[in-house]
């Protein structure tokens, strides 16, 4: 019986390697496709998805007759993949084109599809490589996020995602130094953080565009410094960011909620939506941060790698 199922896989792999021949460039959607249905005729070979890990001598036979045809592409261990991606995506719609068969075999390890809806979010919000995904990966990104719920990532391109700031923060915010954070005057590490902040952005998500850093605005023939404004297109709201290289103060919150009051006020148009603001310290007290009921607020925190 399983042999069936065996046959209706050489056809399929015939078929690719075929349209391989033909063309050169291999069509991204045709290699996600045919590695989709390769796997669900596994599952269906091994008695469906419940018995699958039963069946893993099938695909170790199977492995070696197809790498000995086709080549290495579907060896066992490949073979194994394409039944995780059937049983990770089982609807082949959740599947995004944009990432390559490589993005996907470094995702099929992670077991928490809320994680790896993220990882995939982050991928086609920022055109991650796939090195750069592992870099992703390896840092924690997903762990770092200051989600009120990690519990409900859905795909970019569910009809029901919309993008919130909290989607793209994480806690802490990476930053890479050649200098360790106690070496630094306190002064120059402010400027530090500033600039490694304005050209990493990608620390904070997509969409940001730079109006300036140490922005000036006057009031009352006095100036005051926002250390940085962003535009962010896809929020279509302005993002006052403030650094402080110490520990959270209560007093932080009304400095920033007084600049973003500014902006709403004197700089916002109409079709744009109200000023949000992220505040970054050196370490946030939890008891104090509960209380803050600004739902345009967020605060978080800045941690310097060596």
């Amino acid at each position: 019986m399983s042999e069936k199922y065996y046959n209706e896989i050489i056809e399929l792999i015939k078929e690719k390697e075929a349209n391989h021949q033909v063309r050169e460039y291999q069509d991204n959607y045709e290699i996600l496709k045919t590695n989709w249905e390769i796997g669900k005729l596994l599952i269906d070979a091994q008695g469906g998805a419940e018995r699958a890990k039963y069946g893993d001598n099938l695909i170790k036979k199977w492995g070696e007759k197809l790498s000995r045809e086709f080549g290495s592409a579907y060896k066992k261990s490949q073979l194994f993949n394409m039944r995780q991606f059937y049983l990770c995506f089982p609807k082949f719609r959740s599947v995004s084109g944009i990432l390559t068969w490589t993005h996907y075999r470094y995702l099929l390890p992670i077991k928490d599809e809320n994680e790896r809806n993220y990882y995939i979010n982050q991928v086609i919000l920022n055109n991650l490589s796939v090195r750069e995904l592992i870099n992703e990966i390896k840092s924690k990104s997903f762990e770092r996020l200051s989600y009120a719920d990690k519990e409900n990532i859905k795909l970019i391109n569910d009809d029901n995602y919309s993008l919130t700031l909290s989607d793209m923060l994480k806690d802490p915010i990476i930053i890479k130094s050649d200098k360790k954070a106690n070496e630094i005057e306190e002064k120059a590490l402010h400027k530090l953080l500033i600039n490694m902040l304005e050209s990493k952005f990608l620390e904070l998500g997509v969409g940001f565009a730079l109006l300036g850093h140490e922005y000036k605005i006057k009031i009352d023939n006095k100036t005051y410094k926002i250390d940085l404004l962003f535009f962010n297109v896809k929020l279509n709201s302005y993002i006052v960011v403030e650094i402080k290289t110490r520990e959270y103060n209560i007093k932080d919150k009304g400095q920033i909620e007084f600049y973003m009051e500014y902006i709403d006020r004197n700089i916002k148009e109409k079709s744009n939506n109200k000023t949000e603001g992220i505040l970054i310290v050196k370490k946030k007290n939890k008891y104090v941060v509960e209380y803050i009921s600004n739902k345009n607020l967020y605060i978080t925190t800045y941690k310097i790698e060596n």
